[in-house]
């Protein structure tokens, strides 16, 4: 996709692309609990990303030193510690539960930088709506809550990082040296023990799933948050990702025949609203140049 044509796409339509590539993801990884850990599926879906971003992009030397390799790091370490802490909870807690909780992340870092009512009321409507859609149900241990608010924590850590590497032009080189060093870093928990234990990695079937899961649940969907971030200001990006549980929603509408009764359709009418709500101020126009 040329720049031109980026630039051209709304910043929404972006997000359920995103978001749908997210999902069947994620119908991968179900998959996956079976036999490994939610630790060692959370980091063979980085390494796949790693590996995807590290052949396509390349990155040079300039990338791999000095204050553009730190934050990088820190980007990549943030977000393999997100990918951690949200499948540790979904193990542990209803994933209805588990995204409400986790959404309290982006929606901090939209209550933090609004600058008006009307951008407080679209974070307020954004938070309910995601709310409604998710059904949250207060069950399970304090385990799990406690995984879902370190995920929530991860969350906001992940779009404020996101945005300086999206501001420095070299987001998508950056991606991939931040990610390959989090693949190392965190390659021990590999080892954590699942229903089949580390000896399900020699199942080239368990690899190709792996690898899938970090093309559609980590490239396709970070990847366009670069495009996103270089557009849009930190809060109305926070407030655009509330559109995924409800992306979520419609595709099993559309994909399972699960048809949402009045409280999800009302959820979704929430987020819609306060997607249309959130004011332009603080948008930059689109960068040129890198990524």
């Amino acid at each position: 996709m040329t720049s031109s044509v980026r630039n051209r796409v709304p910043a929404p339509a972006l997000f359920v692309v995103g978001g749908l590539s997210m999902y069947v993801g994620a119908a991968l990884a179900v998959g996956l609990f079976t036999r490994l850990s939610p630790s060692a599926v959370a980091m063979l879906r980085m390494i796949g990303a790693a590996a995807v971003l590290l052949a396509w992009r390349r990155p040079g030397l300039g990338a791999w030193r000095g204050p553009r390799f730190r934050q990088a790091v820190a980007l990549g370490l943030a977000t393999a510690l997100m990918n951690v802490t949200f499948y540790e909870a979904i193990a542990r807690l209803p994933l209805g539960t588990a995204v409400a909780i986790e959404f309290c992340g982006p929606v901090a870092v939209a209550a933090v930088a609004s600058r008006g009512a009307r951008d407080l009321g679209a974070v307020v409507l954004a938070a309910a709506g995601v709310l409604l859609i998710a059904d949250v149900r207060w069950s399970g241990g304090p385990a799990g809550v406690l995984w879902a608010l370190g995920a929530a924590a991860l969350w906001a850590t992940y779009i404020l990082l996101s945005k300086r590497v999206a501001r420095s032009g070299n987001g998508l080189d950056d991606l991939a040296v931040g990610f390959t060093v989090a693949a190392v870093a965190f390659s021990p928990l590999l080892l954590l023990g699942g229903p089949e234990g580390p000896g399900a990695l020699l199942d080239p079937v368990v690899l190709g799933l792996g690898l899938g899961v970090g093309v559609l649940a980590s490239v396709v969907p970070y990847v366009l948050d670069q495009v996103v971030l270089r557009r849009l200001g930190r809060a109305r990006f926070a407030v655009l990702l509330a559109l995924l549980p409800a992306t979520a929603t419609v595709v099993g509408l559309v994909g399972l025949g699960q048809i949402p009764g009045f409280q999800e359709a009302l959820g979704i009418a929430a987020v819609i609203l306060a997607v249309a709500l959130r004011s332009r101020e603080g948008d930059e126009p689109a960068a040129v140049g890198g990524g």
